[in-house]
C-alpha cells in the first residue's frame, strides 16, 4: 500500500499522453505521407536536438517526464544537452564529443538489445 501512495498518477497520465501523441504523430506521418520511417526518425531526432538546443524541450520534459525523454525527440534533446554541457566545460572539442558522452548508455543499450533481438527473431523480407 505504501508503494501506491508514492506514485504520482497525474505524472503517469501526462507521460502516457505526451509519449502517445509523439508516437501517434509518427504513425500519421507514416500512413498519410510518402516519408519513409528512416526520414521520420531523422526528423524526430533533429527536432529534438533543435528544441533542446534552444532550451524549449526542457519544459516538455518537466511536464511529461519520461513521456518526453524516451522517444526519439528525447534522444535528440539528450544529444543537444550533452553538447552544450561539454562545450561549456571543454570548449570547442565538446561540440564533437558531448553528444556521444551524454547518450553513450542509450546507444550501447540499443546496440546490445538489438543484437539480442536479432538472435531471437527470424527476420523476413517484405514482398512488394
Amino acid at each position: 500500500m505504501e508503494f501506491l501512495q508514492s506514485i504520482d498518477f497525474m505524472l503517469l497520465i501526462k507521460c502516457f499522453i505526451v509519449g502517445g501523441l509523439i508516437c501517434v504523430t509518427g504513425q500519421i506521418l507514416i500512413d498519410k505521407t510518402k516519408l519513409t520511417p528512416a526520414r521520420i526518425l531523422v526528423i524526430y531526432v533533429t527536432s529534438g536536438t533543435i528544441l533542446g538546443g534552444l532550451g524549449i524541450y526542457k519544459y516538455l520534459v518537466d511536464f511529461a517526464g519520461c513521456g518526453a525523454t524516451v522517444p526519439l525527440l528525447g534522444f535528440g534533446n539528450n544529444l543537444a544537452k550533452g553538447v552544450i554541457e561539454t562545450v561549456n566545460k571543454d570548449g570547442f572539442v565538446g561540440a564533437f564529443t558531448g553528444g556521444l558522452k551524454a547518450s553513450a548508455g542509450g546507444i550501447a543499450a540499443a546496440v546490445f538489445f538489438g543484437y539480442i533481438a536479432s538472435l531471437i527473431s527470424k527476420p523476413k523480407i517484405k514482398k512488394q
